[in-house]
Parts: structure tokens; sequence; C-alpha cells
């Protein structure tokens, strides 16, 4: 599985929430609002998620091994931070 487009869909520049993007999966599979958060540490990818009624967050879809999060993470803030520059 290839991360086959990356879209920086909006930037911001006030408070953590940095950037929302969406990415194509083998030209086939689109995922929507994914989150560029900057951290007390890093700029860090948070996957789309949801509210329950208990107030917890849920995430909608997520990368099952680190070793795929990696690199999804790795090419999401390398589309970032050119998009950027």
């Amino acid at each position: 599985m290839e991360i086959s487009d990356i879209k920086i869909r909006k930037t911001m520049h006030e408070g953590r929430l940095r950037a929302v993007v969406s990415i194509t999966l083998d030209n086939a599979i689109a995922i929507h609002d994914i989150k560029l958060v900057q951290g007390d540490e890093r700029l860090f990818v948070a996957m789309p998620s949801r509210r329950e009624d208990s107030g917890v967050f849920r995430d909608i879809i997520h990368p099952i091994s680190a070793d795929v999060r990696e690199k999804m993470e790795e090419q999401i803030l390398a589309a970032y931070r050119e998009y950027t520059q």
C-alpha cells in the first residue's frame, strides 16, 4: 500500500492545529481530515477521529503497525514542509 497523493487542505498559524490533510492510497482510497498538530516537542500526525458520547475521542481510521504509521507520518510531514516553504 502506497500513498499516491497528499493534499494540504488548510493551514493554520494560531493554536496547536497546523494543517488539515487528505491522502489517497493506491489511487483508490481517500482519507480526509488528517490533522497536523504541534505537540510540546514536535509536530505530529493525528488520524481522523470522532468524539463518543462519553467525550472520549476514537480514531476512525488508523495504521495497525508502527512501521506503517511512521512511513505515513514521514511522507505527510515532508509534504507539509514542502508546502509551507
